[in-house]
């Protein structure tokens, strides 16, 4: 069975689709239920969402593979510096790949953040699963998001992020940033991806395969479905040597007529992730929420929650970033450690589960 038969299966597709799905408001309506609550809470907890616009520029950037006759649209986000002052070290990067039917402008509640918190962060958009799929007959909505998932554009999308990465390393904009230190991160589909990009073993024309990129020395996995019908978790991503942290919720729910993936799915790929090479990781998991919690939605999961949630993984994203650098001193590594720790102290309230391994 080839890769695409097992991994990319209708059944499959539609699973990784449905955060985008969910928009329409058709298939998943528990994720635009909103509890009732204090409405001054709400309106507190978006505004804590904001970030200042002086702290940060975007630019977008429009780059095309001829190679692969594939435009690569991207965008930008990076800390706005101050000419009167000396120019700031080197740039830690954050490369995000979107979910199914996003684009560039997305999960700017994150990109944002990162850049007022002194990081570069590069949203790539997926011309073959991007937000195009919205476009045309409602009826061949299904057949659309079918084809954008198939085993080419599953490949193609781990192409693009490392073609985006090759373009912004060569720009003048990679002068400023830290090679180093490069995160991939991604939500849903684009969480699949990060995987892929991180060392996920898969298997091509009969053949183990892996698609790492590595330059990537970290990987945030936002939600990811399983790898359908490839088999136990272990044997795909045991092998995985990069830190990874890994963020779901209770009710981060993949469902469709006749099909349902839950957090359990998530909590699993976290377990079977570095498996074999021990590597560092972390996995938290947020009380109630929803699966598209994640993106700029501000709807879905509870209008109390969703800006909470919104709030604590982008914090915790930047949090576990920061472990990962080798301490020059152990009162840098302690700091380091305290961060996390008082991460979960602060969102106690609204976290279910949080573990580490080998940190």
């Amino acid at each position: 069975m080839t890769f695409k038969q097992k991994l990319l299966t209708p059944l499959a597709v539609l699973s990784v689709a449905v955060g985008a799905i969910s928009t329409l408001g058709a298939w998943h309506a528990r994720a635009a239920d909103s509890p009732a609550v204090d409405v001054a809470k709400p309106v507190q907890a978006t505004e804590a969402l904001r970030v200042d616009a002086s702290l940060y520029n975007t630019v977008n950037l429009d780059w095309d593979d001829a190679a692969r006759s594939r435009l690569v649209p991207a965008k930008l986000y990076l800390p706005k510096t101050d000419t009167a002052k000396p120019a700031m070290a080197k740039l830690p990067l954050v490369i995000f790949s979107h979910g199914i039917g996003g684009s560039r402008e997305g999960y700017s509640y994150l990109g944002s953040y990162f850049a007022a918190q002194g990081f570069a962060s590069l949203h790539v958009q997926h011309v073959g699963s991007d937000r195009q799929l919205w476009a045309g007959n409602p009826l061949t909505l299904v057949f659309r998001l079918t084809s954008a998932a198939q085993e080419s554009e599953a490949l193609a999308r781990v192409k693009d992020v490392g073609f985006a990465l090759d373009q912004l390393l060569a720009s003048p904009y990679g002068k400023q940033i830290d090679a180093s230190r490069i995160t991939a991160a991604g939500h849903s589909y684009g969480a699949n991806t990060t995987l892929l990009i991180a060392g996920a073993q898969v298997e091509l024309q009969g053949r183990a395969v892996s698609l790492r990129d590595p330059r990537i020395s970290s990987a945030i996995v936002i939600s990811a479905p399983p790898f359908y019908g490839l088999g136990a978790p272990q044997k795909i991503l045991s092998g995985i040597a990069i830190p990874t942290l890994h963020i779901t919720a209770t009710a981060d729910d993949i469902e469709i007529p006749g099909y349902k993936s839950g957090v359990a799915d998530r909590v699993a790929l976290y377990q079977a992730t570095a498996e074999g090479t021990q590597s560092r990781k972390m996995l938290a998991v947020f009380k109630e929420g929803s699966h598209s919690i994640f993106t700029d939605r501000m709807g879905t999961g509870g209008a109390l929650l969703n800006p909470m949630v919104k709030v604590a993984t982008r914090q915790l994203a930047v949090a576990f970033i920061n472990s990962l650098q080798a301490p020059q001193a152990r009162a840098e590594a302690l700091m380091q450690v305290r961060e996390l720790d008082q991460w979960r102290e602060r969102y106690s309230d609204i976290l279910a589960t949080v573990e580490k391994a080998a940190m």
